[in-house]
């Protein structure tokens, strides 16, 4: 029998992957491509308050990404660099909001780019699209993810108990 804890872990997990597959949909035209600001990437702060926003993110960039007709290349590696973030900002759960914003941000803007030259074939310039992914995450992560942070921190207890 799994323990409570367990429950409530895949319980939060499950519903941040929910979330993460929504949000992407809901604002599709601008989730994908070279020039993007993914919504969902605001959860990324949500490490900040619990582990079970590491796989939650994880699974939920997978889903997202697969239902939404990606190649296979941006369904495994568009994960792991929101994995390589989500696990970033759980390390820096410690320090100040906006730093432990930094791995998400540098780890989508390092990677997105070359998914999209050679998964998508677009022609840009690689340090282009570095900027240009950098600052979808910097608006979604460090914007609306400090935001979130702001209203989630005052009601973590109740929002995130185990």
């Amino acid at each position: 029998m799994i323990e409570r804890k367990g429950i409530g872990f895949i319980t939060q997990a499950a519903a941040i992957a929910g979330i993460y597959v929504v949000l992407t949909f809901v604002f599709a035209p601008i989730s994908f491509g070279e020039v993007q600001v993914r919504v969902s990437e605001a959860l990324c702060i949500l490490p900040l308050f619990t582990p079970a926003a590491i796989p939650g993110l994880y699974i939920g960039c997978l889903l997202g990404n697969l239902l939404s007709g990606a190649s296979i290349f941006d369904v495994v590696f568009g994960s792991i660099a929101t994995l390589i973030g989500a696990v970033g900002t759980y390390y820096l759960r410690h320090r100040k909001p906006v730093i432990a914003t930094l791995p998400p941000i540098l780890s989508n803007a390092l990677i997105v780019p070359f998914i999209l030259r050679y998964a998508y074939e677009v022609t840009l310039p690689i340090w282009m699209m570095i900027l240009s992914v950098g600052a979808g995450e910097v608006l979604s992560v460090a914007g609306l993810g400090l935001l979130l942070y702001s209203v989630l921190e005052p009601n973590k207890k109740v929002v995130f108990r185990q």
